[in-house]
């Protein structure tokens, strides 16, 4: 079969083909500098401020999905068959302002103005999801944009008045959906797509077949998925990666498979799209959920992502290594299982041959007697690294500590569990001397590093206060146990 060598998307309401394109060519320098659309705004170039936010249509399934986006970090190369929408392209009724763009000119959501594009683009997607908001999914959306004149106060109630300007169902987005749905449907990719230069090449795999077979052909190959971190090796760093192999577009992993026993997502399910199923199989994690990154990022991110970069302050691992949680690694070999804490060998290496990538993650349903929490802390409370993060999972019978897992980020080069808390805990009562005792025993379970975000002493305290808080909240021996309002 030929290869392609080209990508197809829309641009707002014009078919595009484009060749010869860098596999860094970001979204962002395409619209402002090819397109001339320049009402999506640079600002941090690293996915934080969200002046660059613009929507992204896609076919899951054969269901049209849109997304908003950080077009700063996204490259151009993996978006294929899909549909771009940026800020001029929207449009009210008899050509006057979009209902969004109404809300935040009368409720003076606006002052100098940089940032309005990308919280419009936003609010926008917000009132095409969910036309009547509370205040706090309000917040939610915008995370991942900065205002720094403005304030937040009337950005919150323009998107809460939005409605009194329009109807979703009136939008241009749903009255073309059918036909963007079969203008995408035409745009689907037949082959593998082979675009760049050489020096800055991008693949896309037609399938995860191929995926393995391209792999194997260039086991030195960048693989992208979001782009939420590779994006910042470009932007931030200039680091050449090619060939980047582009995965966003494969269906073949973004499965999400739900049962008594465990919870398997696929390594391409991004930290959105698992949202509900972790919330329901795992709620003590949908409050953190809600604290990684912000929406754009969380709805580019993997999870698959997040650990094949092996970041000893990445989110997901230490929640996800206190609860058993297994990777299968795949390649034109077949498929290889190990747990996940065994993956993370030291910092930036792990336990990945040439040609294997992350396919799954598989995930063990709680036990009537674990009891499992997780927590972040972090400089901002939102769309923030983490200087600790940490996954607990505990199992007391007859209130004796049966089980413990422990795992912490950001307090080794590693995700690493914490042996020596949990020797401690383990055949002892529930009580508070216990859990003072393991906090304790973590000075021997780690010896984290000082630096920007955080002294090693700082952690060392934090990581042996959140042992005392996890006792304080799920003691069962007081009527009412501790529960702190922020994770």
């Amino acid at each position: 079969m030929t290869n392609q060598s080209n990508i197809r998307f829309l641009l707002n309401g014009q078919e595009k083909t484009v060749s010869g394109v860098k596999a860094t060519l970001t979204l962002l320098d395409y619209l402002r500098i090819e397109e001339r659309l320049t009402g999506t705004k640079e600002g941090c170039a690293e996915g934080d401020c969200g002046a660059c936010t613009v929507m992204v249509g896609r076919l899951q399934n054969g269901v049209l999905h849109y997304e908003t986006v950080n077009a700063c970090i996204r490259f151009l190369a993996s978006l294929n068959g899909c549909h771009i929408v940026t800020i001029e392209h929207l449009a009210g009724p008899n050509g006057r302002l979009h209902p969004v763009q109404q809300a935040m000119v009368d409720f003076h959501g606006s002052q100098c103005g940089f940032c309005t594009p990308g919280f419009v683009m936003s609010l926008y997607a917000l009132w095409m999801e969910n036309p009547q908001p509370a205040a706090h999914e309000v917040e939610t959306a915008i995370q991942g944009n900065l205002c720094r004149c403005t304030g937040y106060e009337p950005i919150v109630k323009a998107a809460l008045a939005v409605n009194q300007y329009g109807t979703p169902a009136n939008d241009f987005l749903n009255t073309e959906r059918a036909t963007v749905t079969a203008q995408l449907s035409e745009l689907a990719q037949t082959a593998r797509i082979e675009i760049g230069p050489e020096d800055d090449r991008a693949i896309l795999p037609l399938d995860v077949a191929d995926f393995a077979t391209v792999l194997a052909e260039n086991p030195k190959a960048t693989i992208v998925a979001g782009s939420t971190d590779v994006g910042l090796w470009v932007t931030k760093f200039m680091r050449p990666i090619s060939p980047v192999v582009f995965i966003t577009h494969l269906d073949e992993l973004k499965s999400i498979k739900m049962t008594d026993d465990a919870l398997t997502i696929g390594a391409g399910v991004t930290y959105s799209e698992s949202q509900s199923a972790i919330r329901q199989a795992f709620p003590h994690l949908g409050e953190y959920w809600d604290r990684i990154a912000g929406w754009q990022v969380r709805n580019m991110g993997t999870i698959g992502g997040n650990i094949a970069n092996g970041s000893p302050i990445g989110d997901t691992p230490p929640v996800l290594i206190a609860l058993g949680a297994e990777v299968t690694l795949h390649s034109t070999k077949g498929d290889r299982a190990l747990p996940l804490e065994d993956f993370f060998v030291d910092y930036g290496k792990q336990d990945r041959d040439e040609g294997e990538f992350v396919a799954s993650i598989r995930i063990p349903r709680a036990s009537a007697s674990q009891i499992d929490a997780a927590y972040k802390i972090s400089k901002r409370r939102d769309e923030d690294i983490s200087s600790v993060a940490a996954g607990l999972s505990i199992s007391v019978e007859d209130g004796i500590i049966t089980n413990a897992r422990i795992a912490f980020g950001g307090m080794a080069a590693t995700p690493k569990r914490a042996a020596g808390a949990e020797a401690a805990l383990v055949g002892q009562p529930w009580s508070a001397e216990v859990f003072d005792a393991a906090a304790k025993s973590l000075a021997q379970d780690f010896s984290p590093l000082s630096d920007w975000r955080a002294s090693a002493e700082y952690r060392l305290l934090v990581a042996g206060n959140l042992l005392r808080r996890f006792h304080l909240e799920h003691d069962t021996a007081s009527d009412v146990p501790a529960r702190l309002a922020t994770a």
